[in-house]
């Protein structure tokens, strides 16, 4: 054999190991909402593993502690390229549909969890383009909390990710409690 062909080999063989022996992290996402977080709130840990991007870009803020009450703000994952496609997109707004979370239901969205002791969700699977994705919605009094995932890492289960973000977030932005904003990415 050549040199210059068992080179070839040798990198062919490796690439197919590396390949193969590669497996998409399935690990579920932490249970407590703890630092590093990015746009203040939300946990990076958990951003990482749901969109498999390391340290991804993080745009937005959050008004917990607005004058007239209405607590708002958003915070958008983006993918770390030159085309700054969003990934995961976190909205904190006012709900002007009381029966959304009814009407989804029907329409075949699944109930979330209980999260909250006053609010109320829903969530689905979603597709976006060639990428699955999926959408969690919490409902509380007027404010709506949204998790919607356009591109979630290969191999993991995208709903479950969802509503386990949803659980580690509603109680600092939909929550009786105000928390103090965490520096952070996205800040």
């Amino acid at each position: 054999m050549t040199p210059r062909r068992a080179l070839f080999t040798a990198v062919l063989a490796a690439c197919i190991l590396t390949t193969a022996c590669s497996r998409p992290d399935t690990t579920p996402l932490p249970t407590t909402a703890s630092p590093p977080f990015v746009c203040d709130h939300v946990p990076l840990q958990a951003v990482e593993r749901m969109t498999g991007l390391r340290n991804p870009p993080a745009k937005g803020s959050f008004e917990l502690a607005p004058a007239d009450g209405d607590r708002e703000g958003w915070c958008g994952v983006y993918r770390p390229d030159e085309e700054e496609v969003k990934v995961l997109d976190i909205e904190l707004a006012t709900n002007n549909d009381p029966g959304r979370v009814e009407s989804e239901v029907r329409d075949g969205a699944k109930r979330l969890p209980r999260i909250l002791a006053d609010a109320d969700g829903y969530y689905s699977a979603t597709r976006f383009g060639d990428h699955a994705g999926a959408l969690a919605v919490l409902i509380r009094g007027k404010s709506m909390l949204v998790v919607d995932m356009d591109r979630g890492a290969e191999g993991r289960d995208h709903e479950a990710d969802v509503v386990a973000l949803m659980r580690l977030i509603a109680p600092r932005l939909l929550g009786d409690a105000v928390p103090s904003p965490t520096p952070g990415k996205g800040s």
